[in-house]
């Protein structure tokens, strides 16, 4: 039996949830505050915490620092319950590490499918799952990679943090002018980046799936974001601290290098697509900007379908959404690509890549 950590000042919202998952099959333990409700995680360690936000003694996110903190603790899923419904207080309570969040009055069905939601989620990516080849980020290496580094360096705090947050579909992770706090390494989904003009329109910066980092920059250079981060499916992100993050490239040389060849190659990528942009054709930048979206998966199976939003392509480009349409229409009449409600595929790659428009 799964057992959960209720953490709510009001007594009649605390009893009524209480009795929701206790008929659920869940065993479940109350605190009136976040002081009681630390205490009580620590004697019984509990399988998953909802915690409400603004509390007496000591408040929800308080509760989030030291359970993220504490070597008993962090791992467990931590979901925050909250009366306000803006976006700097969801974005705070996911900043500081929380797997989810729920807004008051919620009924019966939003706990429980949050409750279930985050116990099928952390069985599936939980520590088990992994182990993979050394430093092979795309298969997953991402922790042995952070462990041996931590080893070498003597980096004891460097697991903190490393659970697996979820953030859904259309959420910012940061936002440009905030300042860096951790480096991002993207378990599943994609997010993109973006820089705005003072006309408010919009331009791609980059684009990242799973196996990659993003949000390096600015924790490099020290200052503040310089774009938007945005997630374009249910994501799935690993948080490494930003003082982590720069003790490892310290520590480890062959870290080091490997960073420094990865923002060598976005600096070429991005170099491409500006001279793209100045000189080349519509026709031939809307080709280029498929074939990158699009590459080969290793074993040789047919790639998935670009599923990409019509304005969000047009921002990779550089150009008017209706030009970009336009631009397709001319190529699903060639031949070249087929388009549907799942997304673009390329019919014929090799001649859109080598054809001169």
């Amino acid at each position: 039996m799964k057992t959960i950590l209720l953490i709510e000042d009001n007594a009649d919202i605390r009893e009524n949830t209480a009795e929701i998952l206790e008929l659920s099959g869940y065993r479940v333990l109350t605190a009136e505050n976040g002081k009681l409700g630390v205490e009580q995680a620590l004697t019984d360690h509990p399988d998953l915490i909802i915690c409400d936000i603004m509390m007496p003694v000591l408040d929800g996110y308080g509760v989030l620092h030291i359970v993220n903190k504490n070597p008993e603790l962090s791992g467990i899923p931590f979901i925050f319950l909250t009366a306000k419904s803006e976006r700097v207080d969801f974005r705070k309570g996911m900043d500081l590490g929380a797997d989810d969040y729920l807004t008051k009055p919620f009924d019966d069905t939003e706990l429980l499918s949050a409750v279930e939601g985050r116990f099928n989620r952390f069985q599936s990516v939980g520590p088990d799952n992994l182990q993979a080849d050394k430093y092979n980020l795309q298969q997953e290496g991402l922790n042995q990679f952070l462990d041996d580094a931590r080893t070498a360096g003597g980096l004891q705090d460097l697991s903190v943090g490393r659970k697996t947050h979820y953030v859904p579909k259309k959420q910012f992770v940061y936002t440009e002018g905030d300042e860096p706090t951790r480096l991002y390494f993207l378990k599943s989904g994609r997010v993109k980046t973006t820089r705005t003009n003072n006309d408010g329109k919009e331009l791609v910066t980059g684009m990242y799936g799973p196996g990659e980092f993003f949000g390096d920059l600015a924790l490099l250079e020290e200052i503040n974001y310089t774009d938007s981060a945005l997630t374009l499916d249910d994501t799935e992100l690993i948080y490494i601290p930003k003082d982590d993050f720069r003790q490892l490239l310290t520590a480890r040389p062959d870290v080091s290098r490997q960073f420094v060849r990865l923002l060598a190659g976005r600096v070429s990528e991005r170099e491409n697509q500006l001279l793209g942009m100045a000189y080349s054709s519509l026709r031939r930048r809307v080709a280029d900007a498929l074939l990158r979206l699009q590459e080969p998966l290793p074993n040789g199976d047919p790639a998935p379908p670009i599923q990409l939003s019509r304005d969000d392509l047009a921002a990779i480009i550089g150009t008017a959404t209706e030009s970009l349409i336009r631009t397709l229409s001319e190529f699903k009449h060639d031949g070249l690509i087929e388009t549907s409600g799942a997304g673009i595929r390329l019919l014929q790659p090799d001649k859109l890549r080598k054809a001169n428009w």
